[in-house]
């Protein structure tokens, strides 16, 4: 479906938004729950995402379908190889077939698991057969992407004898590896990670003080908050809600990012006020963004809407994401106006006055795409195709955007 967001002004008083919970904390939280049945979750995520480990989880079906759901696919591959006696194929949409799992379906049956490919080599459909995990020690690349490291640490609490994997090489998206191993803490998992090992022992039972468990909202939802208020006046200011300082999310640093756009946050008891204290005092921003590398869309967008240059690094986990991200955000930009630039892991963006209107965005099936664009229409008017695909991780972002004074017409 095809949106159309005519140029807006927002609201002189702008309501609350409340954003549901993190994807990434209610996925690994829901894996966890189906391993101890006793943990219960607050503010679990409604986006598709949560939504496919949900029902997967639930299901006794002997084939599973993720659709383009990345993070279910790898989860709930490490989750279904552990469940002894049951044989399942585990699928998903065109892309996801051919996104690689390699990386972790060697893990898995190094420690002793029974997957095998149904097709592509290295890409689902996989064949699984549960079973009991023999081995406890396994090595992998440090730069895989970080939800094949999660992925294992989230099962090793139920392996016989834990789990010590070693990593080799520098570290991609170290904050995603701390979250899992932080929720594991929380549960009452003994975990260690030093230098490029981490342990965790084994845990049977939760006890009765780590059986209940509320999940932070979104940091990668709120991202495109923080570019509309980068994209309007002086004195601009929302409230949104539930967010923590000592946030687990790498994708918190947006906070720190967003001040070279004039954009100050506040920590309230459990929300956040984004202010557009001035205008940007900086001509280009340069990020490293490895620990975070799913804001990159909105950082770019947000400075080609401020006529900025950016330089960004740290990329190379977007080309396996629900599309190529980079070679997306150059071919979308550039129907904008822009001058892009990319290699394998970074995308320069040079600076640029004026902003072609009245395009279409094409998103990919990529629902950052949709949003990362979004808050160009507080600039021109703009078209965003297969809009809906915002359902992934954030299904009420068009109403939240109509809310504070956003127009958009289907």
């Amino acid at each position: 479906m095809l949106f159309t967001l005519h140029k807006s002004t927002l609201l002189e008083t702008l309501p609350n938004i409340v954003i549901t919970g993190s994807k990434s904390e209610s996925n690994r939280l829901l894996l966890l729950q189906a391993l101890y049945p006793e943990l219960s979750i607050d503010n679990v995520s409604n986006s598709d995402d949560s939504e496919v480990m949900q029902k997967a989880l639930a299901s006794t079906s002997n084939q599973i379908d993720v659709s383009h759901a990345g993070t279910a696919m790898r989860f709930l591959t490490a989750f279904f190889v552990t469940q002894e006696g049951r044989e399942l194929v585990i699928t998903g949409s065109a892309r996801m077939k051919e996104r690689p799992i390699q990386v972790l379906v060697e893990a898995l049956n190094a420690l002793g698991a029974d997957i095998s490919y149904l097709e592509s080599e290295g890409c689902p459909p996989l064949q699984i057969k549960g079973k009991s995990l023999s081995k406890d020690k396994v090595t992998l690349k440090a730069n895989v992407s970080s939800q094949y490291i999660s992925a294992l640490l989230l099962i090793a609490p139920k392996l016989k004898n834990g789990l010590e994997l070693t990593l080799e090489g520098k570290i991609t998206s170290v904050p995603y590896i701390n979250m899992t191993l932080d929720l594991l803490k929380q549960i009452g998992v003994d975990t260690n990670f030093t230098n490029n090992s981490i342990k965790v022992r084994p845990l049977e039972n939760l006890n009765s003080q780590q059986q209940k468990l509320t999940v932070e909202s979104d940091w990668s939802s709120v991202s495109y908050f923080y570019s509309i208020v980068a994209l309007s006046p002086v004195g601009t200011e929302i409230n949104l809600s539930y967010y923590k300082k000592d946030s687990l999310q790498g994708d918190s640093v947006l906070a720190s990012i967003y001040i070279d756009f004039g954009v100050i946050t506040t920590f309230n008891d459990n929300s956040i006020t984004l202010l557009k204290q001035t205008d940007s005092q900086v001509e280009t921003i340069d990020c490293e963004l490895q620990n975070a590398p799913d804001i990159a869309q909105t950082i770019a967008v947000t400075c080609f809407g401020l006529g900025m240059s950016c330089h960004l690094t740290g990329l190379h986990t977007l080309k396996i994401k629900e599309t190529d991200r980079l070679v997306a955000l150059k071919t979308e930009l550039e129907k904008l106006g822009a001058r892009v630039d990319i290699t394998n892991d970074a995308l320069q963006l040079h600076t640029s006055t004026q902003i072609t209107g009245n395009v279409n965005i094409a998103t990919y099936h990529d629902h950052r795409m949709a949003m990362a664009f979004a808050p160009l229409a507080l600039k021109t008017n703009l078209n965003i195709e297969d809009a809906m695909v915002v359902s992934k991780s954030y299904p009420t972002f068009w109403e939240d955007l109509k809310s504070i004074g956003f127009k958009i017409s289907k």
